[in-house]
């Protein structure tokens, strides 16, 4: 048993007794070490003077032994290279690491990584743990912008790619590759081309606090009027750009760099846009409008009619109209609406104070418009016997400028919206390629006869080329409509459609460049007349824009209408149906037969009648408003309302009472 034991080996790593023949630990497979054996007899030398000491040849006592200073095992004898309990090296001279080349394990307290540490760095030993810390404290950057911890060769960094101004000198002394060579790209270049506060505060920032600091003071300093305006875009509110445009704000204004880190919206800003970009990059149309009717000229200030002040009770309107379309069976395969209102302007705005008076005209009517109609030679307005004694003044709506005002127009003649869904565009374009085979011949006849007037002619040819463009022209969104198109409107409408335009279309230089050829009376010469109302719209027609002519709704009538034979009728409304110089207006696509007979035919589709000055005049009856315009309208006022009542106190008349009610009103009515 004493001869086992003594001739066992004990493995260095898990300390298992194995047995000589085993060159392998049986338990952890480790290898076996060299100083159980007698290097001599495997080297195959006899010569047993001189043996390596171990378990097997006994214990050595002229040898000194040395003490592991990481287990303190003291029992390992000068000839050991590393330690017999836990494998560390120990006392290693020069020679022996050579001639007896063993693992090399370096630990913190050992004395080989010391002396490693002690030959690179010149300094006293110190532990490899320490040595990480110092050069961590010492060398690492910190970047400003978001504190992350850089290695000392990092010439950005790492985490956000910022580089800060210690480092950009080290940079620009280093050859690098084209990419490295631009690494200022990295840096938001809309940050550094625009100079403004945020520029410098953000560069010169050492952390994140400072950084937060500074946008709290740029936000404090900040235009919130401009801001919020950019933010009502992308809501699709207009009423945050009405109130920085009202307060003269500059729609041409562009976005600064701090600007749209404040918004902190990069998908939806950048740097130099205005409100009209934005407008145009979210679709809103409305707004755009707003925008270009003061970028335009089209009027002074912030354009302010009723579907803008109720959006969502105008959309309902458009709906329901589009609900009201149509198409008649039969011969005439034409759409037609079934309800027909006339829109006309509230009496209440005569019980404003005269300065929010005048603002409300500022920003509903076209003045440019209004202006030319009325300049001299007048083409509305010109007799005092119409405007001041019967009170039918004309007024020329501001509407939008996109080459959908004659439609635009029609409707707010009617319904007091704009034709944003193109649903009466639709309705046009149906009509008149389904009802081509009675509008055609019809169109035909009166343009050869207008260019035989001329002295021309053209050929069948020519006229299916001009036919087909018209076609085109009424289905295409945006684009200008021509005369024929205001009489398929008129059978679409069942009533008549008086337009009051320009003699000639002039250059910007004010010189007359041709007829305008608009100015007349379209009639649904088409339909039979009982299927049509004998009720007329009025529109105006300058610098090639149509406009809507509305007039003032008689406030006396509205008090005395229960007295009269038809309650919901109001007083009526007299559109002259000549021109100052007392000629009766033209009458639109009238066939050979039927010229020289305007007069009879004008009496046959409208209520002419005579007015005392001997003008022939048109009545316009003006019927009670249909429940969602009256909302609107009624919205529409309350906004003048509350202006008046801050601009006077105490207020001087009672608002009047309304005659309808809804469930739909707002808390302000």
């Amino acid at each position: 048993m004493s001869d086992n034991t003594q001739t066992k080996w004990s493995c260095d790593y898990c300390t298992y007794e194995n047995f000589p023949s085993s060159q392998k630990c049986t338990m952890c497979r480790g290898p076996r070490p060299f100083h159980s054996e007698d290097i001599y007899r495997l080297h195959g030398n006899d010569d047993k003077s001189s043996t390596l000491p171990g378990l097997a040849a006994g214990p050595c006592e002229n040898q000194s032994n040395w003490s592991c200073e990481t287990c303190m095992y003291a029992m390992n004898t000068s000839n050991d290279q590393t330690c017999i309990q836990c494998g560390n090296p120990g006392l290693l001279s020069s020679n022996t690491l050579h001639d007896n080349p063993q693992p090399l394990r370096v630990t913190q307290k050992s004395d080989i990584a010391q002396s490693l540490s002690r030959s690179r760095t010149n300094s006293p030993p110190t532990s490899l743990t320490n040595i990480e810390n110092s050069r961590r404290t010492t060398q690492k950057w910190t970047c400003p912008m978001c504190t992350y911890e850089n290695w000392p060769k990092s010439i950005k960094c790492s985490m956000c790619g910022h580089i800060p101004n210690n480092q950009r000198s080290q940079a620009s002394s280093l050859i690098m590759s084209s990419p490295e060579r631009d690494i200022d790209s990295n840096v938001d270049s809309r940050y550094r081309t625009s100079p403004n506060i945020l520029d410098t505060s953000i560069s010169q920032t050492s952390n994140n606090y400072d950084t937060e600091r500074k946008m709290r003071q740029l936000r404090r300093q900040a235009d919130w009027n401009w801001l919020n305006a950019c933010l009502g875009i992308i809501e699709g509110d207009p009423n945050p750009i009405e109130a920085y445009l009202s307060s003269g704000g500059d729609p041409r204004r562009k976005l600064t760099a701090a600007e749209v880190a404040m918004l902190n919206r990069a998908s939806a800003f950048d740097v130099e846009d205005t409100l009209v970009h934005l407008a145009l990059r979210f679709q809103r149309e409305d707004i755009l409008a707003i925008l270009l009717s003061q970028i335009e000229g089209s009027g002074s200030g912030v354009k302010r009619v009723p579907s803008y002040v109720a959006p969502d009770l105008a959309a309902d309107i458009r709906r329901h109209f589009a609900s009201t379309i149509r198409q008649r069976k039969g011969s005439f395969p034409c759409n037609y609406v079934t309800e027909l209102p006339t829109f006309a302007l509230p009496a209440e705005v005569e019980e404003l104070p005269g300065p929010v008076q005048e603002q409300l005209f500022t920003e509903l009517l076209d003045k440019d418009a209004q202006e030319q109609l009325e300049s001299d030679p007048a083409v509305i307005n010109w007799s005092l016997e119409l405007t001041v004694r019967l009170g039918s003044r004309l007024y020329a709506l501001w509407n939008r400028s996109a080459g959908d005002c004659l439609l635009d127009s029609v409707m707010q003649a009617t319904w007091g919206v704009f034709d944003r869904d193109n649903t009466l565009r639709r309705a046009l374009a149906e009509s008149l390629n389904q009802g081509g085979r009675l509008f055609y011949p019809r169109w035909k006849e009166y343009e050869a006869t207008q260019a035989s007037l001329l002295h021309f002619s053209l050929e069948e040819g020519q006229w299916e080329t001009d036919w087909t463009s018209l076609l085109s022209l009424a289905s295409q969104p945006g684009t200008s409509l021509e005369q024929l198109h205001i009489f398929a409107l008129a059978h679409i409408l069942r009533r008549p459609i008086i337009v009051y335009g320009v003699k000639f279309v002039k250059s910007f230089r004010g010189e007359a460049l041709g007829y305008a050829r608009f100015e007349g009376v379209y009639l649904p010469l088409l339909w039979e007349q009982s299927f049509c109302d004998r009720t007329p719209i009025a529109l105006g027609y300058s610098r090639g824009h149509f406009s809507a002519l509305v007039p003032l709704e008689p406030y006396s009538s509205r008090l005395d209408r229960t007295q009269t034979q038809h309650p919901d009728e109001l007083q009526s409304i007299f559109l002259p149906l000549m021109d100052r110089e007392r000629k009766l207006l033209h009458v639109h696509f009238l066939t050979a037969s039927e010229l020289g007979k305007e007069e009879t035919i004008l009496r046959q589709w409208l209520d002419v009648c005579e007015s005392e000055g001997g003008i022939l005049v048109a009545q316009q009856l003006l019927h009670k408003r249909p429940l969602l315009v009256a909302q609107m309208v009624e919205e529409w006022l309350n906004h003048y309302r509350r202006l008046a009542q801050m601009t006077s106190a105490p207020f001087a008349r009672p608002i009047p009472i309304q005659d309808y009610s809804s469930d739909g009103d707002t808390d302000d009515e």
